[in-house]
């Protein structure tokens, strides 16, 4: 049986991702913050759906505590780590710099080290597509570079890839690390747009629509990136012998065990019709708020998912009206509306 360490597993990604792994029979071990940076009602009621599977465990701690981190691994004995945990929000950057170093960083190298010493098969960690900061060539490629991240969140990421790259040459460890575009889904982060607008237009409330409508984004369902995690796990990546062993298209790095994945439905929403989408579902109209785009925002994402369908045959695909539907559902479950 294999036994994964999932952190952030009370978070809108790690609970699906341990929820698929339990299903196929692994023995998870979650490690969850559960910082306030929104409802901890949520993190705990995912939490105790994940607990009622005797595949799964938990310890409650901080990244940034070396000696829990370490001690929780240890005792576990994990095959695989997927680190997913972290301190998210593009926005909330701005106002709490410190929080994403803390987090991010200083909590990354604490997984890292703990998978080092364990010498696990497999260390996954994610990223996000906001490393491709000003980037205007898209879809974007993992090929191309990423250098000119907009935001301390998109650059604690990118710090995260350079990190693991050189833990991987150095020790040998199997690292993938993958860029996320726009997830959502049920049990969704109250911070996110999709989950924000339906709250708002069911509420009555005007919903901020940025850039006045000019944004595009990949949307992605969360039970497709998921999916994808769980293809990749099996896919750990293998230093090459020599250069010319990478194939084109492919981010694996020449001189380490070690690439980096895109995740994204390679569909290019315009954020207008988004909106107009979920008001379709709901059958009613937002109060549009038509605003500047804010600080460190990008007006456009898209990703190319061709390495992630080369390495596992598996592409995201559902459609975003699919997508909206499958959330409305659960929000007016969960809260009643």
């Amino acid at each position: 049986m294999t036994r994964v360490l999932i952190t952030g597993t009370a978070g809108f990604i790690g609970f699906h991702l341990a929820k698929l792994l339990l299903a196929e029979g692994f023995r998870v071990h979650g490690y969850d913050g559960m910082t306030d940076y929104y409802d901890v009602t949520l993190k705990q009621k995912r939490h105790a759906m994940l607990l009622q599977n005797e595949g799964f465990s938990a310890t409650e701690g901080m990244l940034e505590d070396e000696a829990l981190v370490w001690s929780v691994a240890e005792e576990f004995k994990p095959d695989v780590i997927v680190h997913l945990a972290a301190q998210a929000g593009v926005r909330y950057s701005l106002e709490n710099p410190r929080a994403y170093l803390d987090s991010n960083v200083i909590g990354t190298f604490n997984v890292m080290e703990a998978a080092r010493k364990l010498e696990v098969r497999h260390l996954l960690m994610a990223s996000t597509s906001s490393v491709y900061g000003a980037n205007l060539d898209m879809p974007f490629q993992e090929t191309e570079k990423a250098d000119t991240q907009l935001t301390i969140y998109a650059a604690t990421k990118k710090a995260n890839e350079s990190m693991a790259h050189a833990y991987a040459h150095l020790w040998t460890l199997p690292t993938t690390m993958f860029r996320f575009f726009t997830v959502y889904g049920p049990w969704g982060r109250p911070d996110l747009a999709l989950f924000k607008f339906v709250d708002a237009i069911l509420d009555g409330r005007p919903i901020d629509i940025y850039n006045h409508g000019d944004m595009h984004r990949d949307f992605t369902y969360i039970d497709d990136l998921v999916r994808g995690i769980r293809l990749l796990i099996d896919t750990p990546p293998v230093r090459p012998a020599t250069p010319e062993d990478i194939e084109e298209g492919d981010s694996l790095s020449p001189v380490a065990p070690f690439r980096v994945v895109n995740i994204g439905n390679s569909d290019k929403v315009r954020l207008l019709d988004f909106v107009d989408a979920i008001e379709d579902e709901l059958g009613v109209k937002a109060i549009r708020n038509y605003m500047d785009i804010q600080p460190g925002d990008v007006p456009a994402t898209w990703a190319n998912a061709e390495l992630l369908q080369n390495l596992t045959g598996y592409r995201p695909q559902t459609d975003i009206k699919d997508g909206i539907r499958d959330f409305v559902k659960w929000f007016r479950g969960y809260y009643d509306k």
